[in-house]
């Protein structure tokens, strides 16, 4: 391992195994993030909440993901990466602690969405910070090895939040675990997010003690705050350059349109009891079906969707992708209408639009990728993710208010509805796009 002086009588390793941290970091990276956007949903249902509620303040949560590239450049100018990143997962475990602590308490709501923001502030920082400090720990060669795992570990902390602690919470308010929890959703809730906020301590000793030194993971001396707020208004103002810029919103904002929607109902539909018009499914079993069966059947296919595209190219898959990620939403107008209670046919309904989902958005995530090529193509794509968070917040924020207006099966035919404008901007990029474009050579 090769070492740099970091004082008279101490050495810091400035090299690690990347086995050693790079899955703990993406770990860390993906918990808090499926913790503030989907376990939120299921607790605040859990405790009562309107469906109109859920979905608006656990929307506004989104807003600290829109605007990270906002205060992106001052992660490079103040402290180091590592410093960052250590600092974030401490500011992550205090939000979850004061989660825990607040649930029990007659002001559960405003306290804990106060808890939630710091969590959701300190997440999106923590993205910024690690996402910088994989390029500077790692060289070119280990960069590409690992971005397969860093991406497979980040999808194993959305398992263990949507699925394993939603099914904790909800075996202890069973009184399947903890007895004396049984009946007390609160309690239940509060111990679930206690463990929660002990892993994050756990990750951020750990962290602390086992992340390298980079040479390169330095503060930018020199770099005024008037000169970085030069350059990043040019970074901003060349990117509202960039050719074909409304086909370009167009694309980002309406390809998950009904998704974005649906994305806050589905939890609470399956929820909610059948005279509402939901599936009344107990919480362990909506921590199986959509936490795990479903992450994993996103999973797999995101993974068909890397290889046909890298085999293919995106132009030959642009369309029948955004035909996939949204034609599967009519299985829920179909199980709102039928009000089944077929466990293993709500299972498979859920894993196919799950899998429809993730084989949807490797086109998404790449045409990203694509409009952000060339200079400052590291800040343009930081922008693109940002309005494409804004994509999913504005029509969250919407979602339980139209859900509760319409019933969950004019609701869910609504979805449908919203994406057509998705479909028909696919097809106009694939007007644009060069056919060799993400085609492996």
């Amino acid at each position: 391992m090769q070492e740099e002086n970091a004082g008279p009588t101490t050495k810091r390793k400035t090299t690690r195994n990347p086995w050693a941290w790079i899955p703990t970091l993406y770990f860390a990276q993906g918990l808090p993030y499926v913790t503030v956007m989907t376990v939120a949903v299921i607790m605040y249902k859990n405790l009562g909440l309107s469906n109109t509620e859920i979905a608006l303040y656990t929307s506004w949560l989104y807003l600290p993901w829109v605007i990270k590239p906002l205060w992106s450049p001052f992660v490079d100018l103040v402290k180091t990466k590592r410093a960052w990143v250590i600092a974030m997962q401490g500011l992550i475990a205090a939000g979850f602690a004061g989660i825990a602590f607040c649930i029990p308490t007659t002001f559960f709501l405003q306290s804990t969405l106060a808890f939630f923001w710091l969590v959701a502030f300190s997440s999106a920082t923590h993205d910024i910070a690690a996402d910088g400090f994989y390029m500077l720990g790692l060289t070119s060669g280990e960069q590409s090895f690992f971005v397969g795992i860093r991406n497979t570990f980040y999808r194993f902390a959305s398992i263990f939040g949507q699925g394993i602690l939603v099914m904790l919470a909800g075996w202890m308010a069973d009184g399947k675990i903890l007895a004396s929890a049984g009946g007390n959703i609160p309690m239940a809730w509060s111990i679930t997010f206690y463990l929660v906020a002990a892993i994050f301590i756990g990750l951020t000793l750990y962290h602390q003690a086992i992340l390298p030194y980079p040479v390169s993971d330095t503060k930018r001396e020199g770099l005024s705050a008037a000169r970085m707020l030069e350059d990043f208004v040019l970074t901003f103002v060349s990117f509202f350059r960039k050719k074909n810029l409304g086909l370009m919103f167009f694309f980002i904002l309406t390809y998950r349109l009904g998704e974005s929607q649906l994305a806050k109902i589905a939890s609470p539909f399956l929820l909610d009891k059948p005279e509402a018009g939901g599936l009344q499914l107990a919480t362990a079993d909506v921590g199986l079906i959509y936490g795990t069966i479903g992450v994993i059947s996103l999973l797999v296919g995101g993974i068909v969707g890397g290889l046909l595209i890298s085999r293919d190219g995106f132009r030959k898959w642009i369309i029948p992708m955004a035909i996939a990620i949204n034609l599967p939403d009519l299985l829920y107008v179909w199980l709102s209408w039928s009000m089944t209670d077929n466990f293993w046919l709500v299972t498979g309904c859920v894993a196919i639009e799950q899998l429809g989902y993730g084989f949807g958005f490797t086109a998404y995530m790449l045409y990203l990728i694509y409009i952000a090529d060339g200079p400052s193509k590291t800040a343009h794509y930081a922008i693109a993710t940002g309005f494409m968070a804004l994509g999913m917040m504005l029509p969250g924020m919407a979602a339980g208010w139209i859900q509760e207006q319409l019933g969950y099966t004019h609701f869910f035919i609504w979805v449908c509805v919203c994406t057509l404008p998705g479909i028909l901007a696919s097809m106009l990029v694939y007007r644009k796009m060069d056919p060799l474009f993400g085609k492996k050579v």
